[in-house]
């Protein structure tokens, strides 16, 4: 609960800040005939940015059984799934946090993800592909992966940084949308057809600024959950898991909705590359290499 208090005051730290900023603004623009709302342009930020993030939050756990039509493993009924939740209480002791669900989803691909609203209440998920092509010791290390990503608090920080930042495309595209529309189309209420185009252009560019920016967090706390891996079932198997996931043909098909959460993930060069969740496998076996030098 600590992470999602950080949420929330970092956002309303966000308005206010800009709320107070603007109240000194508004005089100077309004002495250029600039109207600018500001308590319903903060008003709209607060309620679509930081309200839309904290609900998918929320929501995540049960938005992921859905889209990946997961079973949750209530009772084991045979011994794979039985050393499943061995395998995952093990590790989430040492990590210091609750116990999540743990769930198998039927996929070809060998894939795995986590997700929840906070370190005691999170889920850990595999594929039957990844229990199919994959060694106990492989799955051991993807299982441990996934367990420090929840430890890391990755599904919260991440939320928190996409809800900061939805806060200052929404505000920032309406306020410069504004003065768009009254200083170079010369509305007199700043609101006419120069106003919602700028809106619209703004909210893009932006939004496109603001997934960089969530995607480098993500490709660099791939990273990080590697070591936990690394240090909850070996280097080795952690090696060995992302070598495996190298043979895996095609890209990674995981719902949108939880891709940025799965093991393996679509990768691309150039400017996909700034777009893309993960970072390429060889360059996570590189670090784990590194790491023990």
């Amino acid at each position: 609960m600590r992470r999602v208090g950080m949420f929330v005051a970092t956002n309303l730290a966000v308005l206010i800040v800009l709320g107070i900023v603007m109240t000194f603004l508004e005089p100077w623009l309004v002495s250029q005939g600039i109207d600018v709302h500001t308590a319903t342009i903060l008003i709209i930020a607060l309620v679509f940015g930081m309200g839309g993030a904290l609900v998918s939050l929320l929501l995540s756990k049960r938005m992921a059984l859905m889209s990946t039509r997961a079973r949750l493993i209530t009772q084991p009924s045979n011994q794979v799934e039985r050393w499943l939740v061995e395998t995952v209480a093990r590790q989430a002791r040492e990590a210091g946090i609750g116990m999540p669900d743990v769930a198998i989803y039927d996929a070809p691909e060998p894939n795995a993800f986590a997700t929840g609203a906070s370190r005691n209440n999170a889920l850990v998920a595999v594929s039957t592909g990844l229990l199919r092509h994959m060694g106990s010791n492989e799955v051991e290390a993807v299982l441990g992966h996934e367990v420090s990503h929840v430890a890391n608090g990755d599904m919260v920080t991440l939320t928190l940084i996409q809800g900061v930042l939805n806060t200052l495309v929404l505000l920032l595209s309406r306020v410069l949308g504004q003065i768009v529309d009254r200083v170079v189309f010369r509305s007199e209420r700043g609101y006419g057809p120069g106003y919602f185009i700028s809106v619209i252009v703004l909210q893009i560019l932006l939004g496109i600024l603001a997934s960089m920016i969530v995607m480098a967090f993500s490709r660099w706390r791939e990273f990080r959950a590697d070591a936990g891996g690394a240090r909850l079932a070996g280097r080795n198997n952690m090696i060995a898991a992302l070598e495996r996931l190298k043979k895996a043909s095609g890209p990674a098909q995981l719902p949108e909705s939880v891709e940025a959460f799965g093991i393996r993930g679509r990768v691309g060069s150039g400017f996909r590359r700034l777009m893309m969740s993960h970072p390429p496998l060889d360059e996570r076996i590189r670090a784990l290499h590194d790491g023990a030098r």
